[in-house]
C-alpha cells in the first residue's frame, strides 16, 4: 500500500508530505483546492511523462517520492527479473529538472520510464470517471473476466505459444517464398554447374595449357635454334668443342715450365665438359621439336572454352571459376533440402498449433465458467446501488482467428428497466448509471486484483443521498482487503472512511499553495457539516455530520 508521498515544487504544491493509511481513506476539498494536483503528482511517481510546466518553480527542481509496502505481492520475481534490489518498503522517486530532464529511480537505482510504469500498474490502480468509457472498450472488458477468473498464468502461457506459434509461421512462409523463387532459379543454376562441372576443371591446367600451347607455337623455330646451338658448341667444323681442345692442348705444353697452366687447362675442361652437356640437350631438344597440327588445336578448344567460361562468369582466372562452380553445387543441394526443411516447419506449426488450441480452449472454459456468477453479482451489486430492474449480461462470441487474447470477445450488456433488454452500454447507460456500473465492476474485482491500493477519483459523481450511502459501504467492503483512497465530494461516502484527509488551499507569499493534511475526528465533523451546507455550518448540519461518522 501507499505509505508516504512527499511532493516538492510541482504545480500550486511548493512542499508537502503526508502518510496513508490502510483501509477507507476519503479525500475531500473544495473545488480548486488542488485534488487533481495531488493525483497529478502521484500520476508522475507512476511513470507519467511531463515536461517544466509542472514546475512551480521554474528555477528548482521538481521531485516526487512515495514509500510503497509490498510484502506479500509477490513482486520478488519482478525486482530479481530487473536486477534490483527488493526492499519493503519499495521507494519510488520523480525528478523533473528545470532544463525539462526528468530521472526515475527504484529503491535508489536509476531505471527508464517504462519500467516504473510497469511497476506502477502493480502497485496502483488510479480510476477517474474518464475511466468509465472503459466499460465500451472489449479489450478492457475481457481484461475484467480475466481477472475475475484468475487466468493471469494461462493468458500469459497462452500468449508465449500464440508468438511461438506466429514466429514458426513466419520462418515457414519466408522459407516456402525461398523455395518457390529458388526452385524457379533451379534449371538455370543445374545448366551453369552442369557447365562447370563438364568442364572438369583443374587448378593449374590453364598455365599448363597455355604453356604447352605456346611451345607448340614455336616448335619449328625451337628446332632450328636447338640444332644451331648444338652446331656451334659440337659440329664438325670449328666447333667450340674443338678449339676449347686446342686450348687444352696448348696449356699442356706449357705446364712443365707454367705451374698456372695445369689448373687452367682443368678449368677449361670443366667448362667444356658442361658445353658438352649442353650440346646433347640442344640436340636433343632439336631433334624432337615438331609442329602437331593436332595437339595445337586440342590445346587452343580447351583454352577457348576456359576462357569462355571465364567471361560468362566475369573472373579472370580458374580458381575462381572452380569456387563459382562449388557455390553453384551448394545452391543447389540447398534447393534439393528445401522440401525437407519445409516438411520438418509443418510438422514444428503443427504441433505449435495445437498447443495454441488447447491452451485457447482452457481460456474458454475458464471465461464461459465465471460469466454466470459475475453476471448475477454485478446485477446484485447496481440493484443495491439503486437500480433495481438491472440487467447485466455478459455476451461471448468465438472469433475466426486467434489473437493475442485468445478466440474470445466478450461484450458487456447493461439495461436500468425491466422491459428493456440488456444492450451496448454506451446506447443505454447515463451518466450515473455508467458510475455505478463501473464500481459494481471494481468491486467484483477488488478480491481478484493483486493490487496493494486503488484509488477513486471522483467515481462516485452522480449520484446522492441513500445511493451515495451505498457507495460508501460498497467501498468500506473493498478495503476489507486493501487500500481504498477516495476524492470524493460526497459527505456519505466521506463518512465512511476509515481516514480522512482534507486538501487546502492558502496564500502565501503573493501566490496560491496546495496542502493536504489528516483530520481529527472532531475535524472530520466540521469538515462533513461543511459539505452538507455549505460555509455556514448550522447546529443541524453538524449534528447530521456526527450521525454520519456515528
Amino acid at each position: 500500500m501507499l505509505n508516504t508521498l512527499h511532493v516538492r515544487n510541482y504545480a500550486l504544491i511548493r512542499e508537502l508530505e503526508i502518510d496513508f493509511k490502510s483501509g477507507l481513506s476519503t479525500i475531500t476539498g473544495e473545488t480548486g483546492a488542488g485534488k487533481s494536483i495531488l493525483l497529478g503528482a502521484l500520476g508522475l511517481l507512476l511513470g507519467k511523462r511531463a515536461d517544466t510546466s509542472v514546475l512551480k518553480d521554474q528555477d528548482k527542481k521538481c521531485y516526487v517520492e512515495g514509500s510503497f509496502k509490498v510484502a506479500g505481492y509477490g513482486l520478488e520475481k519482478f525486482f530479481d527479473k530487473n536486477d534490483l534490489d527488493y526492499e519493503d518498503p519499495v521507494i519510488l522517486r520523480r525528478e523533473i529538472a528545470p532544463g525539462g530532464k526528468s530521472r526515475a529511480f527504484i529503491n535508489d537505482t536509476p531505471v527508464n520510464l517504462p519500467l516504473v510504469r510497469e511497476l506502477g500498474v502493480r502497485l496502483v490502480d488510479i480510476h477517474s470517471q474518464h475511466h468509465n468509457l472503459n466499460l465500451n472498450d472489449h479489450r478492457f472488458q475481457l481484461r475484467v473476466v480475466d481477472t475475475v477468473a484468475g487466468n493471469q498464468n494461462l493468458l500469459a502461457a497462452y500468449r508465449d505459444q500464440f508468438e511461438t506459434h506466429g514466429g514458426v509461421g513466419k520462418k515457414l512462409a519466408e522459407l516456402r517464398g525461398k523455395a518457390r523463387q529458388s526452385k524457379a532459379d533451379l534449371d538455370y543454376l543445374s545448366f551453369q554447374f552442369t557447365q562447370l562441372e563438364e568442364a572438369n576443371l583443374a587448378g593449374d591446367e590453364q598455365d599448363s595449357l597455355e604453356q604447352e600451347l605456346q611451345t607448340l607455337d614455336h616448335a619449328e623455330e625451337i628446332k632450328r635454334n636447338n640444332l644451331f646451338v648444338h652446331s656451334l658448341l659440337d659440329g664438325d667444323e670449328k666447333s667450340v668443342r674443338e678449339l676449347l681442345q686446342n686450348a687444352i692442348q696448348a696449356f699442356n705444353e706449357i705446364r712443365e715450365y707454367y705451374p698456372g697452366a695445369s689448373e687452367l687447362a682443368e678449368r677449361i675442361k670443366s667448362a667444356w665438359i658442361e658445353l658438352k652437356d649442353i650440346a646433347a640437350e640442344a640436340e636433343t631438344a632439336g631433334n624432337i621439336a615438331e609442329l602437331d597440327p593436332g595437339r595445337q588445336q586440342l590445346y587452343r578448344e580447351r583454352l577457348d572454352l576456359l576462357y569462355s567460361l571465364m567471361q560468362k562468369h566475369g573472373v579472370n582466372d580458374l580458381a575462381s571459376l572452380i569456387r563459382i562452380r562449388d557455390e553453384l553445387d551448394g545452391k543447389i543441394a540447398d534447393i534439393s533440402s528445401f522440401d525437407e526443411q519445409i516438411s520438418k516447419l509443418e510438422k514444428e506449426w503443427e504441433d505449435s498449433l495445437a498447443s495454441l488450441q488447447r491452451l485457447s480452449g482452457e481460456l474458454s472454459g475458464q471465461r464461459e465458467k465465471v460469466l454466470p456468477e459475475m453476471e448475477k453479482e454485478v446485477c446484485g451489486i447496481l440493484q443495491n446501488l439503486g437500480i433495481p430492474n438491472a440487467g447485466f449480461i455478459i455476451s461471448r462470441k468465438e472469433l475466426e482467428e486467434f489473437t493475442m487474447n485468445g478466440k474470445d470477445e466478450v461484450e458487456f450488456l447493461f439495461s436500468a428497466n425491466a422491459d428493456m433488454p440488456p444492450r451496448e452500454i454506451s446506447r443505454v447507460a447515463s451518466g450515473g448509471e455508467l458510475s455505478r456500473l463501473m464500481l459494481s465492476i471494481k468491486s467484483l474485482l477488488s478480491d481478484s486484483l493483486e493490487l496493494p491500493t486503488i484509488i477513486f477519483d471522483e467515481v462516485d459523481a452522480g449520484v446522492s443521498g441513500e445511493i451515495a450511502d451505498k457507495v460508501g459501504e460498497i467501498m468500506k467492503k473493498m478495503a476489507g482487503g486493501k487500500q481504498i483512497i477516495n476524492i470524493t465530494h460526497l459527505p456519505q461516502v466521506a463518512g465512511k472512511g476509515n481516514h480522512h484527509y482534507l486538501v487546502y488551499k492558502t496564500e502565501e507569499g503573493g501566490g496560491e499553495r496546495t496542502g493536504i493534511r489528516l483530520l481529527s475526528n472532531e475535524e472530520r465533523v466540521l469538515e462533513l457539516a461543511r459539505m452538507l451546507s455549505g460555509e455556514e455550518l448550522t447546529e443541524a448540519a453538524i449534528s447530521n455530520a456526527r450521525e454520519l461518522l456515528n
